[in-house]
């Protein structure tokens, strides 16, 4: 009676871990999409960073530009203007904003808005008062007031390419001429020297600046796992405590230390600003309200003499989160600018994971088959501590009669007992702990490859079997309650069980059940039952993920069936201990009767 209860408590606490967890998934971590709209964000109060815990207050502020016209306006609109100078790199495309300065048309050419080959790039970058607006702005505070947004720049080219810079200028009513020199290389970084000529017959007070202002309805979540939101470098310490919605609660964030970059991320999109080695005013994050942030770089106020120049320099990154890429910009002196990617604690075992996933990638020209290759490579490498496991687990099983004989003759002296167990260990050369290793091992290698597969801009839209698996960085897309989506209706999350989640409950059903563990009846029904649950918890995991799981279940079943032909005494030990155990059952239930 008391086991038919367990188990009925067993199977309800099983159905709310199943309901529970599609709660969390959707709450804490809803499927990210380019364009998913995050929830509305109030305007906050505009306080000090000294109100809230983890920020400083502000030094100085940016003024605000001249007021521009309200209302939307259209994205194609917007980029007919003839004042723009057209981008074009090997991975970036877009234009410049005449009309401010503004860097404020992107496109990565590498990537797709969605796994359709006809959706088009994504886009990083758009103009001001468009949908998801999201550009960079450069340009200087003379005597307090902000000039840049509201006013005409000229160039003198056409295109900026690697090998063609560009020059923006223009030169005010008192005679001062502007300039914002911009580069780009081959990859996503922008270089912009300021300078002023200050051809008037007076000083004057100068602050170069750069800006970074974005709409986050075209943020992905912030997440446990990946952040999302305002990220940088201060003082050589990674700074990223905030999300969107916390930023707009404290109003603004600007961290203690000195900048080493500073923007806003992505699951795989990044911008930064990287300032020179000009002396930094203020450099740090604010809410604007409506959904709006920015982040400012503001460099020391300088007073120009007449006939003097003023000369600073600002680096822009726009572009994909490819480790790669990073860690190479990260090598030229930009201080921890890899960890823009939320590696976290693992990072010295992740990296290494992904290396060998994108080189098995290039190898076989299929990442789903790559992640298969790397689960049996990483197996492999654990079959010795696997083997050794094992064998410290039929070394128990055959110190069993000994072990019984001593607990019965210590029975009522449990530190003479134990004292006597582990001389026994001891003299028999056993630890009993090594038969956890493997276990315990797999746990940070999971965590890790779990990271690794979520992000990796690699694996993004990237397929498996083209009629099935068309995006491995998404859950398994043929659930079985719709026939694989042949029925017209959607599945709700915690019944959206797709084939590689049911694979995942068979294989692990079959490692339990070649497990020789003894466990009394209560114990045997829930392990029965468990990978039915895990099958449910998984199902919305990234399919890449759960094709990793399916195959490292297979192997460990193919590792088992070999360990166990190695080790009789282990099958032999587990069939006589269950024949005891069932025995025990019946003289019970006899008495019982």
């Amino acid at each position: 009676m008391d086991n038919q209860r367990n188990l009925l408590l067993a199977v309800a606490l099983s159905g709310l871990l199943i309901l529970g967890w599609d709660f969390a998934m959707r709450t804490f971590y809803p499927e990210a999409s380019l364009s998913a709209p995050t929830a509305a964000v109030e305007p906050a109060a505009q306080t000090s960073a000294g109100s809230a815990p983890g920020t400083t207050t502000v030094a100085a502020d940016l003024p605000e530009g001249a007021e521009m016209p309200s209302g939307p306006i259209d994205l194609s609109a917007a980029l007919a203007d003839p004042n723009r100078v057209v981008i074009e790199t090997p991975k970036l495309a877009g234009s410049i904003n005449l009309q401010g300065a503004r860097i404020d048309d992107i496109v990565l050419k590498d990537y797709r808005q969605s796994v359709d080959k006809d959706s088009g790039p994504v886009r990083l970058f758009a103009p001001e008062r468009t949908d998801n607006q999201y550009f960079a702005e450069f340009g200087f505070v003379v005597g307090g007031e902000r000039i840049s947004s509201s006013e005409l720049w000229q160039a003198d080219g056409e295109r900026l390419t690697p090998q063609t810079p560009v020059t923006l200028s223009r030169t005010d009513e008192d005679g001062r001429t502007y300039r914002i020199a911009l580069s780009i290389d081959e990859n996503y970084m922008i270089t912009a020297d300021q300078s002023v000529d200050n051809a008037s017959g007076n000083a004057a007070i100068i602050q170069p600046f750069a800006l970074i202002k974005r709409d986050t309805r075209n943020a992905s979540p912030d997440e446990f796992i990946v952040h999302s939101g305002p990220v940088g470098v201060f003082g050589g310490t990674l700074h990223d405590p905030n999300s969107y919605e916390e930023l707009a609660e404290i109003g603004r964030d600007t961290p203690e230390g000195a900048a080493s970059w500073l923007g806003f991320t992505d699951r795989y999109w990044h911008s930064a600003l990287i300032p020179g080695d000009g002396a930094v005013d203020n450099a740090g994050f604010r809410s604007l309200g409506d959904r709006l942030f920015r982040s400012d770089l503001i460099y020391d106020a300088q007073t120009i003499p007449a006939g003097a120049t003023l000369s600073q320099t600002t680096q822009l990154f726009a572009g994909a989160k490819n480790s790669v890429i990073l860690d190479e910009y990260e090598d030229t002196g930009i201080t921890y600018f890899g960890k823009a990617i939320s590696w976290g604690w693992f990072e010295w075992f992740e990296k290494p994971l992904l290396w060998l996933l994108r080189t098995l990638n290039e190898l076989v020209g299929n990442f789903g088959i790559a992640i298969i290759l790397l689960t049996v490579v990483v197996r492999a490498l654990m079959f010795p501590i696997a083997q050794k496991g094992f064998a410290s687990m039929a070394s128990m099983k055959a110190i069993q009669p000994k072990m019984k004989a001593v607990q019965e003759r210590y029975k009522d002296d449990k530190q003479k007992q134990q004292q006597e167990i582990m001389k026994l260990y001891k003299e028999e050369k056993v630890n009993p702990v090594a038969g956890c290793l493997p276990m315990l091992l797999q746990i940070p290698i999971f965590f890790a490859l779990y990271k690794v597969l979520i992000l990796s801009i690699e694996m993004r839209h990237e397929p498996f079997i083209d009629f099935w698996i068309k995006d491995l960085s998404a859950p398994d897309p043929w659930t079985i309650l719709n026939l694989g989506g042949l029925l017209p209706f959607a599945v709700p999350g915690f019944l959206g069980i797709g084939v590689l989640a049911v694979l995942l409950g068979v294989t692990m059903w079959l490692t339990f059940k070649l497990n020789p563990s003894v466990m009394d009846p209560m114990q045997q029904k829930i392990f029965n039952f468990m990978p039915w649950i895990l099958m449910f918890v998984m199902a919305p995991f990234a399919a890449g993920l759960l094709l990793y799981w399916v195959t490292s279940n297979l192997l460990t079943v193919a590792q088992q069936s070999y360990l166990y032909s190695k080790h009789p005494q282990l099958k032999a030990q587990a069939a006589k201990d269950k024949a005891e155990l069932e025995k025990k059952k019946a003289k019970e239930e006899k008495s019982k009767a």
